[in-house]
């Protein structure tokens, strides 16, 4: 009796007065009509009690990993398993308040043993990991008198990753970390030793003697035990919530997480063994390295990482500083926000150990809005940080609300030259 609609519990309040009335006034014909009015809904909820579906359903979501603005489609399928053709039946599907209103679907009828199809389009502005489900079926009565609800087990979730900018192929010094035989960019393809026979040298050790390969050649062949050259980056998101302004999805924050996402996801396609460094320490391990899968499934834990990255309370980069003492070598990428001497000290520490360093350092009063109040105020506060930084050996791109990282990144492949023909001719 809980399911009774609006309408049914009308129709029972209105039939038991009349019973009253009838039995209080001795009108027969309100008798009638009262007796009506109870049995309506009384039987209805009986009749949908009674009903025995069997209804299996489904989700699909294209795409599972959606970009922050854009749209994705869910897909929902409901399957009749039951030899008798179901009634009427409406779905509701739980999503966040932040993908949109839920969506709401009326069947008519699916005939055994069949199935109906419905989709909705979500869409948010905001990145994270959003539950949808579990999916609601309302069965309702011909006449509307009496509802139930049950509810699917299953339910699903959508990530919404940071926004991707394709970036262009630039050059930067002092790229690569490793050693060998060959200076040449190569691949392992048994492991990090590459077992290669050449002939023997005077001076090789004899141990190295391959047996195999001087019987087949008639000469003396030794191994050449080779580590190839490694590509290593290392992408480092400063989170600190005070080196950060402005609000929501127009924040310097989201901006420079978009940025890590776009220089990431750049550096894993050039084949880069790739890892996520915060402020905070928090890293996501080295991906694009052998057995990880392929290049697509890297990026895609490097963009399901940044898409739940939140604020961080620390005020320094010393716990960044630790993780990267211990192996930082290769590439270096920060993007930064407001900094101090002293993070920009520690940041100097950084640059000796790494092959190339790259900065992003913001101007998040631009974020905020202050350069358009105050157009003088704050250069102090970013030009002092960009000439240190870039004193200590940093390649230094000051970025403001509005810029595009592509051409930031093009910019730092002409400073990246224009320190090299400096070196050159000191």
């Amino acid at each position: 009796m809980r399911g009774l609609t609006t309408r049914g519990r009308s129709f029972l309040a209105a039939g038991l007065t009349a019973l009253l009335c009838s039995y209080l006034l001795g009108q027969s014909a309100l008798l009638r009509v009262g007796v009506l009015l109870v049995a309506l809904p009384v039987a209805a909820a009986l009749l949908l009690v009674r009903t025995r579906y069997r209804v299996a359903s489904g989700r699909r979501l294209t795409p599972h990993r959606a970009s922050a603005g854009q749209e994705a489609r869910v897909h929902l399928r409901v399957d009749n398993i039951s030899r008798v053709p179901t009634g009427l039946l409406m779905l509701e599907d739980k999503v966040p308040y932040v993908l949109g209103p839920r969506p709401r679907f009326v069947l008519d009828r699916v005939e055994p043993r069949g199935f109906r199809e419905v989709s909705y389009r979500v869409r948010s502005d905001l990145r994270g990991r959003y539950p949808l489900g579990p999916l609601q079926l309302r069965l309702t009565d011909p006449f509307g008198m009496c509802e139930l609800t049950r509810s699917f087990s299953a339910a699903d979730t959508l990530t919404v990753v940071p926004q991707v900018q394709p970036l262009p192929a630039v050059r930067l010094s002092g790229e690569w970390a490793g050693y060998g035989d060959s200076t040449s960019r190569a691949v392992a393809l048994a492991g990090d030793d590459d077992t290669v026979p050449r002939e023997y040298r005077h001076g090789d050790d004899l141990r190295r003697v391959h047996w195999k390969s001087t019987a087949k050649y008639g000469e003396l062949m030794v191994r050449r035990e080779e580590q190839p050259l490694k590509a290593r980056a290392t992408v480092l998101l400063d989170t600190r919530e005070i080196g950060h302004r402005g609000s929501g999805p127009a924040s310097s924050f989201e901006w420079a997480v978009s940025c890590a996402a776009s220089v990431g996801g750049h550096l894993l396609e050039r084949g880069y063994r790739t890892r996520l460094l915060t402020d905070s320490g928090i890293q996501v391990p080295e991906t694009n390295a052998p057995g990880t899968g392929s290049v697509s499934d890297s990026v895609g834990l490097l963009l399901d990482a940044l898409a739940v990255v939140e604020h961080s309370s620390g005020s320094g980069l010393a716990r960044a500083e630790e993780v990267l003492r211990m192996g930082g070598e290769g590439l270096l990428v920060a993007i930064l926000g407001t900094l101090d001497d002293e993070q920009v000290a520690s940041l100097g520490r950084l640059r000796r150990r790494a092959g190339a360093a790259v900065a992003f350092v913001l101007d998040t009063g631009s974020w905020a809005g202050l350069r358009q109040v105050f157009p003088d105020s704050g250069h102090d506060e970013l030009e002092r940080p960009v000439r240190l930084l870039r004193e200590a050996g940093w390649t230094v791109l000051p970025a403001q609300a509005g810029d595009a990282v592509p051409e930031l990144w093009r910019l730092a492949d002409r400073q990246a030259q224009a320190q090299a023909r400096k070196g050159a001719s000191a």
